[in-house]
């Protein structure tokens, strides 16, 4: 089942912490955001494989983007 794994917060990549091909347990960081000088991970919903990363270090998202897909 693919889902999408979606920022919780507006802020800047801080680190890319899977990638595509990596499995993944619940609760594990997949992107850690920086917002208002705090790390904020955004977590995997479930276990699975990463299949997408579409962030890069750096970028600026927004609440609600897609930062990986999850299958």
């Amino acid at each position: 089942m693919r889902e999408e794994i979606k920022a919780h917060i507006t802020g800047v990549v801080f680190q890319i912490a899977a990638r595509p091909g990596d499995r993944v347990a619940a609760g594990d960081a997949v992107i850690v955001l920086e917002s208002m000088k705090m790390e904020i991970p955004v977590e995997a919903p479930r276990a699975g494989a990463v299949t997408e990363i579409r962030v890069a270090q750096g970028q600026t998202v927004q609440e609600g983007d897609t930062v990986a897909v999850l299958e």
